[in-house]
């Protein structure tokens, strides 16, 4: 406690010293997120230097070796870090797929030279990935993915399809499930590679949703050339590489509502601004009854994903435990963003203006619909908790 008492001083003097004030404001617009990648516009000189100054520190990534671009450190020092953060109100300098999700798989499944390639422009802001695994007629029965990747000697050619591909259209790298074998059960015969997202015969097509926009793709293979040395693991079996990378995607997406609290006001502030306060409280007795609980059991996950999050960093199994957080984050999500255009009214519902900024919280609120279906159904993680963690019978 000692050591992470001093570390702590030490983290909060760094950030006071080098946060730029502009990061410490909160965000307004997509655009103030900064995913990084060869093609990426920096909204602001601010916004480059506090990228740039926290992959320097290894802070991108805190709990990577340092040789991958990371600082070494704990899970308990990462989260000093990232309370020191929340305190001053600093925007997260880099947000990836990559960090979230391939960098894990890669630390645990991938060659040295894969990851001496790949890692550091991650952590550094460099390269933005994208994941390719959804496919027309294998959503939630991942497994039964047709997309073909044939093996030609020194290399492979990929054909077929991908769909709901998040920002395919921006990425510059795609970590890709593919079936190199057809012939066994459909979870065998599966492989993860790595390709360029401009190598010859990619194409993606951009999806637009309800919100009016969508970070999602389609995305087209056509006699895709896949170097060898791009397999992650061993061919035929990606199905594991697949696996461990969904927990990770569901670890993220279940914290989805706290990165939303991080870019919104508390929902009892927001309520009280719009509605205003009858002695000191809100008139409407059901919002505030159910703001109230709402506000209850989002601290309530924020403390069990903390605690899971710490017993998976300390050697634990995450398991079938993302699929846990994975639902009650994402429902709690979609609750918290029906509430909170409750409390607009209206108001809330304005779809194209400045005062709205566009319509962000109606368009954010349509989207939140998809965090249930994205990573996994919620009804598919229903099916997986009942399964492995209650083991009801028959499940």
């Amino acid at each position: 406690m000692t050591d992470l008492k001093a570390f702590s001083l030490e983290v909060r003097t760094w950030l006071e010293d080098n946060c730029p004030d502009e990061m410490r404001q909160p965000i307004t617009s997509d655009k103030d997120i900064c995913w990084g990648g060869r093609e990426w516009e920096f909204q602001s000189t601010a916004q480059k230097v506090w990228m740039h100054l926290m992959a320097e520190k290894g802070w991108t990534v805190p709990t990577w070796p340092v040789e991958y671009g990371g600082a070494g450190l704990s899970r308990a020092e990462e989260m000093v870090i990232k309370k020191e953060m929340k305190r001053i109100g600093a925007r997260s300098p880099l947000d990836s797929f990559g960090i979230w999700m391939l960098g894990p798989a890669l630390l645990k499944f991938g060659t040295e030279d894969q990851k001496k390639e790949h890692l550091p422009p991650v952590a550094r802001g460099e390269i933005r990935w994208c994941q390719g695994y959804s496919e027309p007629a294998a959503g939630s029965d991942l497994a039964s993915l047709a997309t073909k990747c044939e093996d030609m000697g020194d290399h492979f050619v990929v054909n077929g399809q991908k769909v709901w591909t998040s920002y395919a259209d921006k990425a510059d790298w795609i970590f890709c499930l593919v079936r190199t074998d057809n012939t066994g059960k459909k979870h065998h015969g599966i492989s993860f590679v790595l390709f360029d997202m401009k190598t010859d015969g990619v194409e993606p097509k951009p999806i637009k949703l309800i919100s009016g926009r969508s970070p999602f793709c389609e995305t087209f293979f056509k006699d895709v050339r896949v170097e060898k040395k791009n397999l992650v693991g061993v061919q035929d079996k990606g199905w594991d590489v697949a696996k461990y990378l969904l927990t990770h995607e569901r670890e993220m997406i279940g914290g989805q509502h706290e990165v939303a609290g991080s870019l919104t006001r508390p929902l009892h502030e927001l309520a009280a601004t719009v509605l205003g306060l009858d002695d000191g409280k809100l008139s409407d007795t059901i919002l505030r009854s159910k703001i109230a609980e709402t506000e209850i059991d989002e601290w309530a996950f924020s403390m069990t994903l903390t605690r899971k999050l710490a017993e998976a960093k300390a050697g634990s199994s995450l398991g079938a435990d993302s699929s846990m957080l994975k639902y009650y984050g994402t429902e709690l999500n979609k609750r918290k963003y029906e509430l909170m255009m409750d409390a607009t009214g209206h108001d809330g519902l304005e779809w194209e203006s400045d005062r709205s900024s566009d319509g962000k919280l109606a368009r954010t609120w349509l989207r939140t619909k998809g965090n249930s279906i994205e990573g996994g159904t919620s009804e598919v993680q229903l099916n997986i908790i009942s399964k492995h963690i209650l083991q009801l019978p028959g499940a």
